[in-house]
């Protein structure tokens, strides 16, 4: 990305261009019996859902959502999966999509990716290699979009990629929102039901500090994730 426009993007964000409005927004999720919901994405999906103490759904949001689904509606036997992996960019998604996503067929299928496409590119050398650019961000994500919808034709429900962060300087941070806004595209031009969190997040950083959600502006406290599936389902209607 040139420099220039990328001074521009950052200034469109801090004017608030970033969440303007969003094009034929589509409806309500609606659940039937016996679908089946797929959560993937990187370790805030994930949150230890592999080990004996968190199975299946995790610590996260993933299962705080999945519990108020199920218990909201105990008769559908609805099939909710976490498919989210620690470090994972949408790279590493590409790479899993048929094993971890269209061999389950989702119904509803709920992506939260994009903070470590753009956390590689600020660590250390040895991470480098790992980060996913803008543009390969925003391509990837389209083509296995179009895959799930062709052969699942799954609702698809999209997570804007976050920071607990209330510094407009923090480059990261800045460079972030220019993937969040390749998500609010690619949400409107999938029909996709978009879950606002960086928006919801900056407005609510107001009044709670960094420090109070996170311990590294990434990884939420576990009452973050209770308010991330909140978001999650006043976003859906669920």
């Amino acid at each position: 990305m040139k420099k220039c426009e990328f001074i521009k993007r950052h200034i469109e964000t801090k004017t608030g261009k970033l969440h303007g409005k969003i094009s034929s927004m589509p409806d309500k999720i609606e659940l039937n019996p016996g679908q089946t919901v797929l959560f993937i994405g990187d370790s805030i999906t994930d949150a230890d859902r592999n080990s004996r103490a968190y199975k299946p759904f995790g610590f996260g949001y993933v299962n705080f959502v999945a519990n108020t689904l199920l218990a909201k509606y105990p008769t559908y036997n609805l099939n909710i999966i976490n498919t989210g992996i620690s470090g994972n960019t949408i790279r590493d998604l590409k790479n899993r999509w048929q094993k971890d996503c269209l061999d389950h067929n989702p119904d509803i299928l709920s992506i939260l990716i994009g903070v470590n496409d753009v956390w590689y590119q600020f660590d250390t050398e040895d991470e480098l290699p790992y980060a996913v650019l803008l543009d390969e961000y925003e391509t990837t994500y389209r083509q296995l979009l179009t895959m799930v919808t062709q052969k699942c034709n799954s609702r698809l429900v999209i997570c804007e990629p976050f920071m607990f962060c209330d510094d407009f300087n923090n480059p990261m941070f800045a460079h972030l929102r220019t993937f969040i806004e390749a998500v609010h595209r690619i949400a409107a031009d999938f029909n996709a039901c978009l879950v606002p969190l960086q928006k919801a997040i900056d407005e609510r950083i107001k009044d709670v500090p960094p420090q109070n959600w996170s311990p590294d502006m990434v990884h939420p406290e576990i009452w973050a994730h209770a308010w991330i599936a909140q978001q999650w389902l006043i976003a859906t209607g669920l």
